[in-house]
């Protein structure tokens, strides 16, 4: 497991992580992570890719106007865990997805991923306007949907057998959280 120390600025910042832009020399640290097997399970990663492949779309990434790709890292230790993004930002339509992926067993179900997403959620909501945030998590990964629902993402449906994996197909949970709910649940009222 690689550590990376960074003076990069944080972007977001929670009790004890922060947000923080990816960039080119964050791409051996990333590469490693994508092959972190339980981690590529829990996302449905199907995908290999090179560390050229890697460097390109964190590249890609920086020019995209249509996605926020930002790394968590511990604000203790400055140690990088995972990642996480706004995806297909709608400006029209003023919707986004949103995905979490916390890298290593060590750190997860210790609610680094449960104080991230409120913070990329209110970037979502409170500065890029955005009115629908929606994620996707599969059945086989319950702990990610319950704490999904105590972030305050309402079920929507289930997309069934969408998602081949080892062998087997698996169902997906839609859900989402509109600006208003975010801002009742978290207390904000409306300007």
């Amino acid at each position: 497991m690689m550590t990376i120390a960074t003076t990069q600025p944080k972007l977001l910042t929670g009790s004890r992580v922060y947000l923080r832009p990816i960039n080119a020399e964050d791409a051996g640290m990333y590469y490693e992570q994508l092959y972190v097997e339980e981690t590529r399970r829990l996302t449905g990663t199907h995908r290999f890719a090179t560390k050229e492949q890697i460097s390109r779309y964190i590249e890609a990434k920086s020019q995209d106007n249509s996605s926020v790709l930002l790394l968590i890292a511990l604000k203790e230790s400055d140690e990088v865990i995972g990642d996480i993004a706004l995806q297909d930002i709608d400006t029209i339509n003023r919707s986004a997805g949103i995905r979490i992926a916390i890298s290593y067993e060590k750190h997860q179900g210790q609610g680094f991923g449960q104080e991230a997403m409120p913070l990329l959620l209110e970037y979502g909501f409170g500065v890029l306007n955005l009115q629908r945030i929606e994620l996707e998590v599969f059945t086989f990964n319950p702990r990610a949907a319950h704490v999904y629902e105590k972030l305050g993402f309402v079920r929507e449906g289930i997309k069934r057998k969408a998602l081949y994996y080892h062998h087997q197909y698996h169902d997906v949970i839609t859900m989402s959280m509109l600006a208003d709910e975010y801002r009742t649940k978290y207390g904000l009222s409306e300007l």
